[in-house]
C-alpha cells in the first residue's frame, strides 16, 4: 500500500508539515508497513512559502523588518538550495495575525515590511522571487512595499512619507516617481523574475474588490470600506497613467488588499493561481507513481473548496487515485464533496469542544481520525 499525504496547514493549529506529519502517524498506526509520501502543501495562503522552501531543499533567512504598523519584527523567508528563488510571505511582515484584534484597522496598515524582505532577497542574489499574499492586514495596493523599494508617491501639494503610504493615502495620490530606486536595486528588479500567488481571485476595486469583500475582517467598518474603495478605485487610475496599462481588473489583483495589482505594476510580476503554481514548483504529480490512496486536508471544506482551493487542485491532479479529505470543519454536503471530485471527507472533530481546546486537539485527532479513514480503506480493500 502507499499513501500520499498532500495537505495544507490547519490555520492557527498546524502548520502543514505538521499536519502531514500527524495523519502519518495515524497510517502507521493501522498500516505499520505502508509506504507513506509525506508531501506539505499550500495555496498561495500562510505557510505556503515555508513549504516551498521545503521542497527546494532550501533554508530559512530572518531579518528586522517593520510589521504593517511600522513596528519592529522578525520576519523570514526561504532561499532554494540554489540560491536562485526566493519564497517570501507577505504574511510575515504584514500579516493580521501580527496585530491584536483593537488595533486592526486597514486605513492605518502598510506593507512596507513586505518590500524590506523583497529588498534584502534581491541583495542575497535571488532572481525569481515567489510572493505570496494570502493572510494580510492591508488594503494599500502595494504602495508600502513600493516605498520601500525608492518609489515614491506625490499628492497634489507634497511627497508623501513613509508613514503614510496606507490605505488611507490612497485617495490623495497623483503621482508616483522612481527616482528615488538606488541603482543598484533598479538592475536587480529588472533581472529578477516576480511571480505571484494569490489564493482569491477578486479585482481591485467594486463589489468583489479588496474592500467590499475583505477590510471587513481587518478592521474596516461601514465608513472605512468606502473611503478604501473610493482610494483603491482612484489609485488604479493613477496606476494605469503612470504605467500605461489597466491592472484594476485582473483576476487576483484585489487580493492582499490590492498587493496584486501593486504587483503587477511595481515588479512586473505575473500573477498566478496559488495551488496550480504550487503543485507545479513541487512536481506534484511526479509523486504519484504507484500511489493507492491520497489523504488531503485543511481547516475548512466548504463552497468555496470548488474555487481554487488546494483540495480541488490535488483532486484535478490525482490522475484518477482516490482523494479522502480531512478538515476540521466540514460545511460541504455529499453532493458538494462530489462535485470536488473527493472519494469521502471527513472533519476530524469528534466530540464538543471550544476553539482553543479544539486547536490544542489538532494533532491528536488528525491522527485518530485518519487512522479510521484508514482502518474503513483496509475493509474495502
Amino acid at each position: 500500500m502507499k499513501i500520499l499525504i498532500a495537505a495544507d496547514s490547519f490555520k492557527d493549529a498546524l502548520p502543514a508539515q505538521d499536519v502531514c506529519a500527524a495523519i502519518a502517524r495515524g497510517v502507521h498506526m493501522v498500516m505499520p508497513h505502508a509506504e507513506v509520501i509525506v508531501f506539505p502543501l499550500g495555496d498561495g495562503g500562510e505557510g505556503t512559502a515555508e513549504v516551498l522552501t521545503f521542497h527546494s531543499k532550501g533554508r530559512h533567512i530572518a531579518l528586522q523588518v517593520h510589521d504593517s504598523l511600522f513596528r519592529p519584527v522578525t520576519a523570514t523567508y526561504g532561499i532554494s538550495e540554489d540560491g536562485q528563488t526566493a519564497f517570501v510571505e507577505m504574511a510575515q511582515a504584514a500579516g493580521l495575525q501580527l496585530l491584536s484584534p483593537e488595533v486592526r484597522n486597514p486605513l492605518l496598515t502598510s506593507t512596507y515590511g513586505v518590500g524590506e524582505m523583497i529588498r534584502h532577497a534581491l541583495a542575497a542574489g535571488a532572481r525569481h522571487i515567489v510572493l505570496c499574499i494570502g493572510g494580510s492586514a492591508t488594503n494599500d495596493a502595494g504602495i508600502g512595499m513600493a516605498y520601500a523599494l525608492g518609489y515614491r508617491f506625490y499628492s497634489t501639494a507634497s511627497l508623501l512619507l513613509k508613514t503614510q503610504m496606507t490605505g488611507a493615502q490612497l485617495i490623495n495620490i497623483q503621482a508616483i516617481t522612481s527616482s528615488d530606486i538606488p541603482l543598484e536595486t533598479q538592475a536587480q528588479l529588472q533581472a529578477t523574475r516576480f511571480t505571484v500567488l494569490y489564493d482569491v481571485d477578486n479585482p481591485l476595486h467594486g463589489e468583489r474588490g479588496a474592500a467590499q469583500v475583505y477590510a471587513r475582517q481587518k478592521g474596516a467598518d461601514d465608513e472605512a470600506i468606502k473611503q478604501l474603495d473610493a482610494g483603491l478605485e482612484h489609485f488604479a487610475k493613477v496606476l494605469q497613467q503612470h504605467f500605461g496599462q489597466p491592472f484594476a481588473q485582473v483576476p487576483g489583483a484585489g487580493a492582499a488588499g490590492g498587493l496584486g495589482a501593486g504587483a503587477m505594476a511595481f515588479l512586473g510580476a505575473q500573477l498566478q493561481s496559488g495551488i496550480h503554481t504550487v503543485l507545479d514548483l513541487t512536481d506534484f504529480e511526479a509523486h504519484l507513481d504507484g500511489v493507492n490512496l491520497i489523504l488531503t486536508g485543511e481547516g475548512k471544506i466548504d463552497a468555496q473548496t470548488l474555487q481554487g482551493k488546494l483540495i480541488s487542485g490535488v483532486v484535478q491532479r490525482a490522475r484518477g487515485i482516490p482523494v479522502v479529505a480531512l478538515c476540521g470543519t466540514l460545511l460541504a454536503d455529499v453532493s458538494a464533496i462530489q462535485r470536488i471530485g473527493l472519494a469521502a471527507a471527513f472533519s476530524i472533530l469528534n466530540q464538543p469542544l471550544n476553539l482553543p481546546e479544539a486547536l490544542e486537539a489538532t494533532p491528536h485527532l488528525l491522527q485518530q481520525t485518519t487512522a479510521q479513514v484508514v482502518s474503513l480503506w483496509k475493509v474495502n480493500g
